[in-house]
């Protein structure tokens, strides 16, 4: 695809980085405008996402680096080169969620409640940012001869180059989009504090470790090869969503 928009001299602007930019800007947007549907303080919601944003840059790079490490290991400088593409949402999830509760304990927010304010729009950054994946080459699918099977010629392309691809990045992308409407479908029916973040988690958990088979990226895998670690922390919090829906409810 077009991993660079266009140089001026020695400057690039890599179409990843702007794609991620745009990610995490309308994530923010759409999470002031839900905050102030609620009636929650946007100002304190709007720090939370600046933590949130450093916290899940970092720890997504961190998990990046440990699943890749035979990439880096030759060329550290290469770590903090983020432009080039190479996130993993898991990563950036923890580290966020960790960041999270820290931040809500610390302004006396409901952490349920800020976390359904969030878990749509993370959902569209999601949306976006994996189209900055499919511009990069990075996260690129298996080898396939389908219809829509995409063929990466540009020499700075992260993907294997002259073979025809499963667009997996465009399937991720497609994905968060559904669940962004179907988060926000629930907001309407809604019967409990957590409810829309914890879809969000069994959602993404389980359809992330569908998508995992078509990428043919190296995965970090388990168990003789049989899961990723994708896979396997998308299993792991899809099953933690559905206890915590549960026992949620019947609090409620």
């Amino acid at each position: 695809m077009y991993p660079v928009l266009f140089r001026i001299g020695p400057f690039a602007l890599h179409t990843y980085g702007v794609f991620i930019a745009m990610a995490f800007l309308s994530a923010i947007a759409l999470a002031l405008r839900e905050a102030r549907r609620v009636g929650e303080d946007p100002n304190k919601i709007l720090d939370l996402c600046f933590y949130l944003l450093v916290s899940a840059i970092v720890g997504s790079r961190i998990l990046y680096v440990l699943v890749n490490w035979s990439t880096f290991k030759d060329d550290p400088l290469e770590i903090i080169r983020i432009w080039h593409g190479g996130l993993v949402f898991y990563g950036g999830f923890i580290a966020a969620m960790i960041t999270g509760l820290w931040y809500v304990k610390r302004e006396g927010l409901s952490l349920l409640g800020s976390v359904d304010i969030l878990a749509p729009s993370v959902a569209f950054g999601q949306f976006v940012g994996r189209i900055g994946c499919f511009f990069a080459g990075c996260c690129y699918g298996k080898t396939c001869d389908l219809p829509w099977a995409v063929t990466f010629t540009n020499l700075e392309s992260l993907a294997p180059k002259g073979v025809p691809l499963h667009p997996v990045q465009l399937y991720s992308s497609l994905n968060a989009l559904l669940i962004f409407f179907v988060l926000v479908a629930l907001r309407r029916i809604k019967r409990f504090e957590g409810q829309i973040f914890f879809t969000y988690v069994f959602l993404y958990g389980v359809s992330r470790s569908v998508l995992e088979y078509f990428r043919g990226d190296d995965r970090g895998m388990f168990f003789g090869g049989m899961v990723s670690t994708s896979q396997l922390i998308g299993m792991i919090i899809a099953v933690i969503a559905i206890i915590a829906m549960i026992v949620l409810r019947r609090r409620k």
